[in-house]
């Protein structure tokens, strides 16, 4: 057990920045901003703290720590991080001060929200309220990635559903309550699903020498020894439980049709949280639930899986073509974006399995900042329609430069960050999987159009009348944007940054689905070398 509680430091810290925004008097309402600011920082700190705590060469899970909470059932509070879930939360820590900072005007006046007329939508609740919810969910999103003890995982799972409704249904647009009812109830009937599942693995594990538990590392080992073994039905079945909630969560095809709805009537803050973040618990999920605890499941779904990733891929570059809202369109190549992970998580290669990881961060980073300027570009104009849109470049020149560094980002460029995700993915795929490896190439092409379509609509050519006086973007807004950038450039040209943390812990998953797999330090150094040449 770690002697100083970092993971709890670092996940209680945002609380108490709730705890602090629930005592101010309505007459201070405004100090809401700051503290929300302050207290996601120091979060952001101390998950700095936690990778300098962290040692590469040390065992796979770190800082752990536990304490009893249901002893009657063996539930413990039991944190801990692998390279994984390390990156993971700094990606995190980084995105909400970002959105914090993007968010600072959405509570006023009306909301700050827009119909799809563009008249400002009714805001139902407080600037308090809105700045405690993004905080309340910061606390829970670390919590998922740091959660060790299954039943403690679960809980967090479905308590993110919680702010997020509330983010959605009380901030969006005209049709928030509908979105927000749909993404509740899909994740819902997911979560239901997970559920009975957990309750499946714990019976199974008290009839087993293991005895009862929760304790991922102990279910994990007992099952890569032969502790634990389940019927060949019963492991299926259970694996179902977790995959459809993940994917539901992730979201694939044909699971997926919350996101657009969400993505599309919530603030663009929330809609980086929701697709930066929170779906990145799905494509988590199966990367350490299902391979390691299910893994003869694993192999015997992994064809099905892969068809649905490579539909995901194909069809949600193809929605996004067609579309003429931009938040929409954003979501749409997130399903195809999801798909690529999914197929890195199932090749069951090193390569795959560190892309998919990589993949998780660096689309959180670049779709992150395609939603973050799409609502400045939004709150400009007063439109989400990319028709109503021409010319920007001339009248907003940074803005337009920015939106062409993040958007060829998101199409995997060389030299920035997605580029080595999706290189790694695609060939750790093509190692056993090179039908699914081919399909997915497609989606480099399809992003390369609606990208490049959505730039050429709205920057380029004559300026449009309902842009003319469009300021460029101010010292805020290239706060909150500027960071995204850096770290876009700077990881697509220093992978090793995370994958130094990552493959020690990837190098372990393999094994349980009884893949041969290079040493952790090939995989690396390939990241770095084979993405850009200068990654060392």
């Amino acid at each position: 057990m770690s002697a100083f509680p970092y993971l709890s430091t670092t996940i209680g810290t945002p609380l108490l920045g709730v705890a602090a925004i629930a005592v101010l008097p309505k007459e201070r309402a405004a100090l809401a901003r700051p503290i929300a600011l302050l207290a996601s920082l120091v979060a952001l700190g101390f998950a700095i703290a936690d990778a300098v705590a962290f040692k590469t060469g040390g065992p796979r899970f770190q800082l752990s720590e536990s304490y009893a909470w249901i002893p009657t059932f063996h539930v413990n509070y039991s944190v801990a991080v692998d390279g994984v879930a390390l990156v993971l939360i700094l990606m995190t820590a980084v995105l909400v001060p970002v959105v914090i900072l993007a968010s600072w005007h959405d509570a006023d006046a009306r909301g700050g929200a827009l119909t799809p007329q563009g008249s400002p939508a009714e805001s139902k609740r407080s600037v308090r309220g809105l700045f405690a919810q993004l905080l309340a969910l910061e606390t829970l999103m670390l919590g998922v990635f740091a959660a060790t003890d299954i039943f403690l995982f679960y809980v967090i799972f479905e308590a993110t559903l919680i702010p997020a409704y509330f983010l959605i249904g009380s901030y969006g647009g005209a049709r928030r309550s509908y979105a927000a009812v749909k993404f509740l109830l899909y994740n819902l009937l997911g979560g239901l699903l997970m559920l009975a599942a957990v309750i499946g693995l714990y019976v199974a594990s008290t009839h087993s020498p293991v005895g009862a538990a929760f304790s991922f590392q102990t279910l994990s080992k007992a099952v890569g020894d032969g502790s634990l073994t389940m019927a060949g039905s019963t492991e299926k079945w259970l694996f179902l439980g977790f995959f459809i909630a993940f994917a539901v969560k992730a979201p694939m095809w044909p699971f997926h049709t919350w996101l657009p709805d969400a993505a599309s009537e919530a603030t663009p803050g929330t809609a980086v949280l929701l697709v930066g973040v929170l779906d990145k618990i799905g494509t988590f999920g199966m990367l350490r639930f299902c391979l390691e605890l299910f893994p003869h499941a694993s192999h015997y779904f992994t064809p099905l899986v892969l068809v649905l990733a490579v539909i995901s891929t194909i069809y949600g570059a193809l929605l996004a073509i067609g579309q003429t809202d931009m938040m929409r369109l954003i979501a749409y190549t997130s399903v195809s974006h999801f798909g690529l992970i999914t197929i890195g998580v199932f090749a069951l290669t090193a390569r795959g399995e560190v892309g998919a990881t990589l993949y998780m961060v660096n689309h959180g980073l670049s779709t992150g900042a395609l939603f973050l300027l799409a609502g400045f570009m939004i709150s400009r104009r007063g439109s989400k329609s990319i028709d109503a849109f021409g010319g920007v470049q001339k009248v907003a020149p940074l803005l337009a430069g920015t939106f062409l560094a993040v958007g060829l980002s998101s199409l995997a460029l060389p030299g920035l960050s997605s580029f080595v995700s999706e290189f790694l993915v695609l060939v750790g795929a093509f190692e056993k999987y090179p039908v699914a490896a081919i399909f997915g190439t497609t989606a480099i092409v399809l992003a390369a159009l609606y990208i490049l379509w959505w730039y050429q609509r709205t920057m380029t050519g004559p300026v449009a009348s309902s842009v003319e006086g469009f300021k460029d973007l101010n010292r805020r807004e290239l706060a909150v944007i500027g960071p995204l950038v850096a770290l876009i450039v700077v990881l697509g040209f220093v992978p090793s940054i995370l994958t130094n943390f990552i493959n020690p812990a990837v190098s372990q998953i393999p094994a349980h689905v009884q893949i041969t797999q290079q040493a952790p330090h090939s995989v690396a150094q390939d990241s770095a070398t084979q993405g850009n040449g200068s990654g060392q």
